[in-house]
């Protein structure tokens, strides 16, 4: 059974950092291309940034350049989301997807607020 799990959620404050992840198993996680995307009511659905499986090659949307870092751990089966300076904006439930299937986990609430 597929399972993807993000952890790494909170409040925080505006400037401040997270690190979250995404805990995967029941398939070849090191073969998969995976994604973050995150979920607000206004805004709906927006995609991050995608790591491809072989040499954890990454891409941006344009909006999160600069503060968004995807990165994997394949010996951990882990994916990875180091998010710095946030802002309010940021405030969303965040998810870890598979590429290819489109398979994601429940989320981790984010909320940036003084």
């Amino acid at each position: 059974e597929v399972q993807l799990v993000e952890s790494g959620g909170g409040l925080v404050q505006p400037g401040g950092s997270l690190r979250l992840s995404c805990a995967a198993s029941g398939f070849t996680f090191s073969n998969v291309a995976m994604s973050w995307v995150r979920q607000t009511p206004a805004k709906g659905r927006e995609w991050i940034a995608t790591i491809n499986s072989g040499r954890g090659i990454t891409a941006y949307a344009d909006s999160m350049k600069g503060r968004f870092t995807i990165s994997r751990d394949n010996a951990k089966n882990t994916l990875y989301l180091q998010i710095n300076n946030l802002k309010v904006e940021d405030t969303a439930v965040y998810y870890c997807r598979r590429v290819d299937t489109g398979d994601r986990g429940k989320g981790t609430q984010v909320t940036v607020s003084s």
